[in-house]
């Protein structure tokens, strides 16, 4: 539970640091530089602890790749224009869109509780994006295809994980998401797309770049030994400090903080994911009627 808890604390460092180059970086080159980093860092590891660097399923890992691109891309894209928790907030619908992908491509049923709760959930989502939706439009929505991208990105990690190592896993989505975020970039450039449209950074930028590139290899790295020791019912609640944090950097760094109609939102997201958790934990251990049964 304590590697979950600073694994999930450090990561908004990442998004903090996305936010503050937003300014002179195309939200897509921050997002290949971080893949890129990810890779250098991660790379030796999966060579040290001797891991398989060749995968067994390389089309799934190659979509995997191109959908944490896609995620990356549009998180980033969205604090361009949102605060820091409000963007975390509304991405962390992604639990309650995984719960209905898996019982629409999973053939997972979901009782008339859980599926209660994701409608809950949207309204607090809504609560979220409507104050922001008023001031700059349709970006306000850009964290949610964030939270689409990544959920489906999920199920499939479900699906490739059950033969795969975590690591060569982990290893392949990053190259395959460099790949396509490096395409992404060289069409941005060529049709002048300003999101996707490159510069060369300044040395402090590297270094920036560098630095999100580390916060994102070893908090992941925390977040999956934590799995490794602990079933997801008790850690998965645990990713909600990722808000917590997120406030407190977008306070400090950007001077931002949410507004009471965002914290209603929030606290609905939040209570709507935990009690999917606990219907997920109670059937799980079979305590449940039959009726609600997943």
């Amino acid at each position: 539970m304590l590697m979950m808890a600073g694994g999930v604390i450090i990561i908004p460092g990442i998004d903090a640091i996305a936010k503050y180059l937003s300014d002179s970086l195309a939200p897509g080159q921050i997002a290949g530089s971080r893949f890129l980093f990810q890779l250098a860092f991660l790379l030796p590891i999966v060579l040290v602890v001797g891991r398989p660097l060749l995968s067994r399923h390389i089309g799934l890992n190659a979509l995997r790749g191109a959908l944490i691109g896609g995620a990356t891309l549009f998180f980033f894209w969205g604090l361009n224009y949102l605060p820091l928790a409000d963007t975390i907030a509304i991405f962390f619908v992604e639990p309650l869109i995984l719960t209905l992908i898996a019982a629409v491509f999973l053939g997972e049923q979901v009782g008339w509780r859980r599926l209660s709760a994701i409608i809950v959930g949207f309204v607090g989502a809504l609560l979220v994006i409507q104050p922001s939706f008023q001031v700059v439009g349709a970006p306000a929505f850009l964290p949610l295809g964030a939270a689409c991208c990544f959920a489906i990105y999920l199920a499939l990690t479900r699906r490739v994980a059950v033969a795969e190592d975590v690591l060569t896993m982990q290893l392949w989505a990053g190259i395959f998401g460099l790949l396509t975020l490096g395409v992404a970039l060289g069409v941005g450039e060529f049709l002048s797309i300003s999101v996707l449209d490159p510069s060369w950074p300044t040395p402090q930028e590297w270094i920036l770049l560098a630095a999100l590139g580390a916060i994102a290899t070893s908090g992941h790295l925390l977040i999956v030994a934590a799995f490794r020791r602990a079933p997801p019912s008790i850690l998965a609640p645990f990713q909600y400090l990722e808000i917590l944090g997120a406030t407190i950097l977008g306070l400090l760094i950007f001077d931002d903080f949410p507004s009471p109609t965002t914290w209603l939102g929030i606290i609905i997201i939040v209570l709507s994911g935990l009690y999917v958790f606990h219907r997920e934990r109670r059937l799980a251990r079979g305590t449940t009627p039959r009726i609600d049964q997943p």
